[in-house]
């Protein structure tokens, strides 16, 4: 119920919401996005809205966005892997899944490229929208 008020909130008040990229800001965002991540397994939303807010373009934003999730991950995936969840089906699964991936990154450039930055923040907070209605349909 949180990210769809908050994505609610955020396309109504976006712009009059700056956020300074200040270092208790960002240490702020952090913590709220590592909080949501341990608890709850979902630590995007907080790290999503403060880049979308403090970066100046969706190139920036998506630089920053995937920056995150890749350190992120390969940061879970060493954890996995040291407490022994890394196994040979895994990788080979995840062989496959590489291809998937290719796929819906040339896919997901071809549309970015094309969507307009005055709209991208909004399919952005509609996505974290949906995102809600999942979890808490499921």
């Amino acid at each position: 119920m949180a990210l769809i008020l908050i994505s609610i909130y955020f396309a109504l008040f976006s712009q009059k919401i700056k956020l300074p990229t200040t270092k208790r800001v960002q240490v702020g965002a952090g913590t709220l996005s590592g909080l949501m991540g341990g608890f709850f397994g979902m630590q995007g939303p907080p790290a999503v809205l403060y880049f979308i807010q403090s970066e100046p373009s969706k190139e920036h934003y998506m630089a920053m966005a995937q920056t995150y999730f890749l350190i992120g991950n390969v940061m879970m995936t060493g954890v996995r892997a040291y407490n022994g969840f890394l196994t040979s089906t895994i990788l080979m699964d995840y062989c496959f899944g590489l291809g998937g991936v290719i796929i819906g990154t040339t896919l997901g450039a071809y549309v970015f490229k094309h969507i307009p930055s005055r709209i991208f923040r909004y399919i952005v907070y509609a996505y974290i929208a949906v995102s809600g209605i999942v979890i808490l349909l499921s």
